[in-house]
């Protein structure tokens, strides 16, 4: 992974008509956002699956990507996890450009996807599942016991009481303490964003809330959240912003207070709207 630092520790405006990287009602002189996508663009082939997408992602703040199905957004989520290479674009981590070649690297940067598979193993137990990949060891043998103990300590900090023990089959676990297991692995890795692709679908009502709950206890400990999203009563519930991708570019992102639900239905089928600007019609 290769960092550089930009002139200025804030990415420039891209001459489009477009805001820079600033942070949610912040002032000029306070920190740059967490994240910064700057232009990002994918094709397969002569499939045009990203063009130009602008994104902010706030320290400490839950924003929600929207948009219909093929808009983009697992592909643009791919491409800050490392998994695809972007075509063009620059990413820019707490200010400074960096380049995402890997999971690797995403990883290194504190950048942790947690997909709608979950990657979880069944067969496994929780304990097993948190580690997986990165075991404690000492003189040669799993430290089962000081991997017990951290695995409960990262649960009560993220308030997972629905759990009854963290030897228990990942496999006989709800919808929603999976979701749970998931991200507790992604924090225990000292991760400083947690994107999180579809993490209500499927799920019923008690098991949504505990995973509603489980974002905004992340948020409150200044972790940053993106979560992609078809339910718009999750995302208000919970998000701090929202962007909203139509055709494979970012039309419209901004504070939570500046959408509504029938503007966020206008931007997810039109890219336009009536009460919010859209990138899209400005560019008209």
């Amino acid at each position: 992974m290769m960092e550089n630092t930009p002139e200025s520790a804030r990415p420039s405006t891209s001459g489009d008509g477009r805001d820079g990287p600033v942070d949610s009602g912040a002032s000029a002189s306070s920190a740059p956002p967490l994240l910064s996508l700057r232009g990002i663009s994918k094709n397969f082939g002569p499939v045009q699956a990203l063009q130009d997408c602008d994104l902010d992602v706030p320290a400490g703040q839950v924003t929600a990507l929207i948009g219909d199905n093929g808009a983009g957004k697992s592909t643009l989520v791919k491409c800050m996890s490392g998994i695809y290479a972007p075509a063009s674009g620059q990413t820019f981590w707490n200010g400074k450009e960096v380049n995402i070649h890997t999971p690797r690297d995403a990883s290194d940067l504190g950048i942790a996807t947690v997909y709608q598979d979950l990657a979880l193993c069944d067969n496994l137990d929780i304990v097993s599942n948190m580690f997986l990949g990165r075991e404690e060891t000492k003189y040669e043998m799993l430290s089962e016991i000081k991997m017990e103990l951290a695995t409960k300590q990262t649960l009560k900090d993220l308030s997972v009481t629905t759990v009854k023990s963290v030897r228990q089959l990942v496999g006989s676990l709800s919808g929603g303490q999976r979701q749970a297991v998931a991200v507790a692995r992604a924090v225990m890795r000292d991760s400083k964003l947690v994107v999180m692709d579809e993490p209500t679908a499927a799920l019923g009502v008690s098991q949504t809330k505990l995973v509603l709950e489980l974002i905004r206890t992340l948020a409150s400990r200044g972790i940053s959240v993106l979560i992609i999203s078809h339910n718009l009563l999750d995302v208000f519930g919970v998000a701090d912003r929202i962007a909203v991708m139509y055709l494979g570019t970012i039309v419209s992102e901004g504070p939570i207070a500046n959408y509504d639900t029938a503007s966020a239905v206008e931007l997810i089928t039109t890219g336009e709207s009536s009460r919010v600007p859209s990138r899209l019609s400005s560019s008209l």
